[in-house]
């Protein structure tokens, strides 16, 4: 069993049998694990960060109606089958966050978008693994407050890597 494919099994765990899952008693008396594309190595990827030298905070939107301060932090860019895309990585005391919305959103993806906690490295440089991208809690129902995607982390790209749309069947 690879390491992502044992990490998803502890996911599927804790969602199913943990008081802090994001799932309802109903939702975990059906619920048979996430569903997720396959591991892609293409999308295990380290990236120079450009910098983005911008101290004024960023206020994101919740779904709850609420606000999160943010820092634009860093740039990234990097090809996917082909294609360039780039996307702001943001900064707050709980570290580097990176919410994205891909060409599969509403369909094959969340909606309102996937999340990634990029590791950084020496030098100007960041692991993002898509394989890694997970859904926020407000997937699973309304009664979580989460992070809305900015508009400039909209891809017209792809990304089949990570947790798909969440399906509960009662």
């Amino acid at each position: 069993m690879s390491a992502l494919e044992h990490f998803r099994r502890e996911k599927d765990e804790f969602f199913r049998t943990s008081p802090q899952s994001p799932l309802t008693s109903a939702q975990k008396r059906s619920f048979q694990g996430l569903c997720h594309f396959p591991e892609n190595p293409g999308l295990d990827l380290t990236l120079d960060l450009e910098l983005l030298h911008d101290p004024s905070p960023l206020s994101m939107q919740t779904t709850a109606g609420d606000v999160q301060i943010y820092e634009r932090y860093g740039r990234i860019r990097f090809e996917v089958e082909g294609q360039a895309a780039s996307l702001i990585i943001y900064r707050s005391e709980s570290g580097l966050f990176l919410p994205f919305v891909d060409a599969l959103a509403g369909k094959e993806t969340y909606g309102g978008g996937r999340y990634l906690e990029p590791e950084e490295l020496a030098g100007n440089r960041v692991r993002v693994d898509f394989n890694l991208a997970y859904n926020p809690y407000c997937a699973y129902n309304d009664r979580w407050s989460c992070p809305i995607t900015p508009a400039e982390n909209r891809l017209k790209v792809a990304i089949r890597a990570g947790e798909k749309v969440f399906e509960h069947h009662p």
